[in-house]
């Protein structure tokens, strides 16, 4: 397999994203056969399983005789339960070595972890920003730059 992966270009791409190393590559490409499947990254997460499902009882009211939209936040339930397994472990096992290895990726979990997000969470949005850095590189061919991984400053919720 690692011998057959070698010829395509789609996996000499994928391993220059740090902590995606030769047999995560070729799983990827082997696993997904092509990035096009996905529309955006929030596609190949919940293919990947490493979205979140949530969900919202009563998202309108009745005051007064006209519905009113509720200020109830959403509630998150817990990640996407139909997924593929192998590819869970892919994104989150890049997610476990690139958070213990130095690098851009420890550097954007550590913040996380700063900001006030508990680590199992950290790892997570890790496993998703990973995610989507390698349908970026892999759907577009460009190289992976590390000014990509830069955090919004949207709260953090614990």
């Amino acid at each position: 397999m690692l011998i057959e992966s070698r010829k395509h270009n789609a996996t000499k791409s994928l391993r220059q994203i740090p902590s995606i190393g030769l047999i995560r590559a070729t799983l990827l490409h082997a696993l997904s056969q092509t990035p096009d499947r996905f529309r955006s990254k929030r596609q190949l997460w919940s293919y990947s399983g490493v979205s979140l499902e949530t969900s919202n009882n009563a998202e309108y009211r009745v005051v007064h005789g006209q519905l009113k939209r509720s200020r109830k936040v959403l509630a998150i339930r817990g990640a996407t339960k139909h997924h593929n397994r192998d590819l869970k472990n892919i994104f989150k096992g890049a997610a476990i070595r690139a958070a213990a290895v130095i690098g851009p990726f420890q550097e954007f979990y550590a913040a996380l972890v700063a900001r006030g997000m508990k680590p199992p969470m950290a790892r997570l949005t890790l496993a998703r920003k990973i995610a989507a850095i390698t349908l970026l590189v892999w759907k577009k061919r460009v190289r992976f730059d590390a000014d990509q991984l830069k955090p919004h400053d949207a709260p953090v919720r614990g």
